[in-house]
């Protein structure tokens, strides 16, 4: 199960619009996709969970999946943020 530690460095942090990209994103890929942030983990298909881990700048996140497209999701989330959600 691959999972990586990525940091929010987009200047709004993880807002609706960024939760959104990455909700829909994620729901591209037949993989199970969690974030978690400190001991909190919710599924990274549910855009609610996603904003409940508020997540601002600098907040470091890991996004773990499973399932048969799990090295193509992490890989293509990981872009998405360090690609800032494509702002600033």
């Amino acid at each position: 199960m691959p999972e990586k530690e990525c940091e929010i460095i987009n200047r709004l942090g993880l807002h609706a619009r960024a939760a959104a990209q990455f909700v829909q994103l994620a729901s591209q890929f037949k993989a199970e996709v969690f974030v978690q942030k400190d001991d909190f983990e919710v599924n990274g298909k549910s855009i609610m969970g996603i904003l409940m881990l508020a997540a601002p700048k600098g907040t470091r996140i890991q996004v773990r999946t499973e399932g048969p497209q799990a090295d193509e999701a992490l890989a293509a989330l990981e872009t998405l943020i360090r690609e800032r959600f494509g702002e600033d």
